[in-house]
């Protein structure tokens, strides 16, 4: 895959996403699933665009009768690889479609912590990604009042699944994110 790829995924993304935070999490865990392919030596275009659509149909199909199967459909029609539609199809556990691919288990492991590190982001009175650290992050996992509706479930399942240690997971997907920090908005002031 290539460049022009992740141009006709991303003019996908927006014809299904207006809003800037859904956006936002699509390239974030864009942003993830490319520094993890680096690490493991994975095609890194197709690792990011599976980041970038892997929510594309949630704005317009938001329910679990609809999302990822709905989205899912209108990738097959595009022409998108199995393995990418397996990766979307397992990020919701409530497909019951398993995670046998690294590229699968990684995109689990990384979609709720992304929107999580977020939120843990939003709090910090610069609002910069650039002052969280993981401690933070696990504090706040602990408090099942702050960003509720956040599957520490899923993270925890995601970790596991992937067979990476959790501490290096976090600090993994924070670095990942603080490099793109102005384009996802977690700059701060």
């Amino acid at each position: 895959m290539d460049k022009s790829d992740r141009d006709k995924a991303l003019a996908l993304l927006k014809e299904y996403t207006k809003s800037d935070s859904l956006l936002r999490h699509a390239y974030a865990v864009e942003q993830t699933m490319r520094k993890y392919a680096e690490k493991f030596g994975e095609d890194v275009e197709k690792w990011g665009i599976t980041g970038l659509l892997h929510d594309f149909d949630y704005e317009k199909y938001p329910t679990a009768d609809e999302h990822p199967y709905v989205g899912n459909k209108i990738l097959k029609e595009h022409g998108y690889d199995e393995d990418i539609l397996e990766a979307i199809m397992g990020h919701a556990d409530y497909t019951g479609v398993p995670r046998k691919s690294l590229m699968a288990k990684t995109l689990f492991a990384c979609d709720e912590l992304t929107g999580f590190i977020f939120a843990v982001t939003y709090v910090r009175p610069s609002k910069s990604i650039h002052e969280v650290k993981v401690k933070s992050v696990t504090k706040k996992l602990k408090d099942k009042g702050f960003a509720a509706k956040v599957s520490r479930e899923d993270i925890n399942k995601g970790i596991a699944e992937l067979g990476v240690e959790r501490t290096e997971h976090i600090q993994f997907v924070i670095n990942a994110l603080k490099e793109k920090a102005d384009d996802l908005g977690l700059a701060g002031s």
